[in-house]
């Protein structure tokens, strides 16, 4: 992957973000991006994550060790809808226990991305839903549920105030993390690294024959499909060239497809999260790596909102804090999300946010807004894509 020079950004909101994030970002970066896709050097380990159980900031409220108490009183369990992997949950939970050691069960189950929502709202239509938290990268079904109204918990974490304003993506709704979508590709079968939309599209006019049916493309009949996409080309119109071309002779996926393109099934993927496809890089022996594309990548926040019903209210909170908080967004970063906090330590095989704006510049990075896209435009735009598949 191609390290370039960020430029500035015609995106005042993204503008603020990327400053923050790239704040001291020279001394954390070990420049081995273009070797590892990363920003710790190969063969280095997670950094340990010191947690301080039962201190809290400064800036936390007089009282909070109160919520504290309350949480305590809830009986140490935590019950988390969300469309994220364990293995991305795997240090965040040992972490959030370590700070909370009368926590003792977390149950977090893997839905689609705005399977998450139905499951709720079909329980609280016939009696009681047992989430206290959701977890979704799916942006537009996240606007659609908050403007219910009586459905998230209006909970102001104190740690807003020391992440940047994309944090807040929702009233009562904060990020996680914020992962980059990439093109991954398989080194055997494609003559030239792809480094975008457009590169990979040139290689595909070169020789269609070589790619008919061997491009994974993520499906727009998916929340998560159509989001990407979505955001894509409406802030790079270009990108409807590159898609042009690539998609007659794609196949869509529901899934980031890491397998099929490991395999050689497909010669190349896009948009694939980083979170699933870095794992893949790590044990492919150079067989399979992904690119952030040059021409505009698309960055989804990961959205986190507390149930207005939930049975563990004040555990939810304390929840949400940790993972806005410095040690929690060092655990995101661990589980292979990528992280938006400054002073978070570099994982081999993940990005930080840090990372991201560093590689493609800021002009070149699409973030995506949590709101709801009319219908007239959803049409529009599926007519458009699947006027390009035939």
């Amino acid at each position: 992957m191609t390290v370039s020079t960020p430029r500035s950004s015609s995106q005042p909101k993204l503008r603020m973000f990327a400053r923050y994030a790239t704040v001291g970002v020279a001394s954390a970066l070990a420049l081995t991006l273009a070797a590892c896709g990363g920003s710790a050097p190969a063969g280095s380990p997670a950094p340990e994550n010191s947690i301080a159980a039962g201190q809290y900031p400064k800036y936390y409220p007089a009282d909070y060790k109160e919520l504290v108490a309350a949480a305590e009183k809830e009986g140490g369990e935590l019950t988390i809808y969300s469309n994220t992997d364990q293995e991305n949950w795997a240090p965040v939970f040992r972490d959030f226990k370590k700070k909370y050691p009368f926590i003792k069960d977390i149950s977090a189950n893997n839905l689609g991305s705005d399977e998450v929502f139905q499951r709720v709202l079909s329980e609280n239509a016939t009696g009681s839903s047992p989430a206290d938290i959701l977890v979704t990268n799916a942006a537009g079904a996240w606007a659609d549920f908050a403007a219910r109204g009586d459905v998230l918990t209006q909970y102001s974490s104190p740690e807003l105030t020391k992440v940047p304003e994309f944090a807040n993506l929702l009233p009562g709704v904060t990020a996680m993390s914020a992962d980059a979508m990439t093109i991954t590709y398989n080194t055997a079968l494609m003559t030239e690294a792809p480094t975008g939309l457009a590169s990979l599209a040139d290689q595909v006019k070169a020789n269609p024959s070589q790619f008919q049916d061997k491009i994974g493309i993520r499906d727009i009949k998916s929340a998560f499909g159509f989001t990407i996409f979505h955001a894509l080309t409406k802030d790079k119109p270009a990108a409807w060239d590159s898609l042009a071309t690539i998609l007659p002779l794609s196949r869509p996926e529901s899934s980031s497809a890491t397998e099929k393109v490991l395999a050689g099934e497909y010669a190349a993927s896009a948009l694939v999260s980083a979170a699933p496809a870095f794992p893949v890089v790590k044990d492919s022996g150079g067989l399979f790596k992904i690119a952030l594309p040059d021409d505009g990548t698309v960055v989804l926040p990961r959205g986190l909102g507390i149930a207005a019903k939930a049975p563990h209210a004040a555990t939810a909170k304390l929840f949400m804090d940790f993972t806005l908080s410095a040690e929690g967004q060092q655990a995101v970063q661990e589980g292979g999300l990528s992280s938006f906090r400054e002073g978070v330590k570099p994982v081999e095989f993940t990005y930080t946010y840090a990372d991201i704006v560093k590689e493609v510049g800021e002009e070149d990075i699409i973030s995506v807004p949590y709101e709801k896209v009319s219908e007239a435009e959803t049409a529009a735009f599926t007519e458009r894509w699947n006027s390009l598949k035939k």
